[in-house]
């Protein structure tokens, strides 16, 4: 689990994905800010001392933005995990990598938003429009100098385990080995994450 950095809940509509959150952990998530240009808008629920969940839905708030939204969020009808981030101290380095049939985690590139309480987080990541093996395979990111968001996040939970399905398991393997990550993955029809979080509640499993 050293490796997660975050883990992407999509939603069609913010406050009702924090609200479900808080009715399955007992813990309602803050708001984090809007993605300007991406049409996207956060809240975040720590799920350790640099780990936490980011439940993201479109921003109505967003007129002009690039299509599609980020991380599948204008199809998705109900919740669920779509990806994940994984740490990293060299961001172009994983720009660079190349996987058995040629796909990388696309150009290194930054991002920022806004708090509510108006600071400025930034960050420098691979191209999150970037889907490798369905979102299984993550993206990679860095904060640099910003302090991590799960800092700051409300607390309470911790992430315990991490698990991907997907119908070509043996891919997914051989990327996460070049990747240096260490997540299990079993055969599955489709891509799909499930995350074990201790909670206030109870273990949850969120998928």
């Amino acid at each position: 689990m050293d490796r997660v950095d975050h883990l992407i809940w999509a939603v069609p509509d913010l406050d009702a994905g924090i609200g479900q959150i808080e009715a399955i952990t007992g813990i309602q998530a803050a708001l984090g800010g809007s993605h300007p240009g991406m049409g996207t808008r956060n809240a975040l629920l720590s799920l350790g001392d640099d780990t936490y969940l980011e439940i993201i839905a479109p921003d109505p708030g967003q007129s002009n933005y690039r299509s599609p939204r980020l991380f599948q969020v204008d199809h998705v009808d109900s919740p669920r995990l779509v990806t994940w981030a994984a740490k990293s101290d060299d961001i172009a380095q994983m720009a660079e990598i190349r996987l058995s049939d040629g796909q990388s985690p696309g150009e290194a590139m930054t991002g920022s938003r806004q708090t509510p309480d108006g600071r400025t987080l930034a960050w420098e990541l691979t191209d999150p429009y970037v889907e490798i093996a369905g979102g299984v395979v993550p993206f990679f990111i860095n904060w640099g100098n910003t302090p991590h968001p799960a800092a700051s996040a409300p607390g309470g939970a911790k992430l315990l385990a991490l698990q991907a399905t997907h119908p070509e398991k043996d891919y997914v393997r051989a990327a996460f080995e070049i990747f240096g990550i260490n997540v299990p993955v079993e055969n599955g029809r489709q891509a799909s994450l499930t995350a074990v979080i201790d909670t206030p509640r109870g273990q949850i499993e969120l998928t």
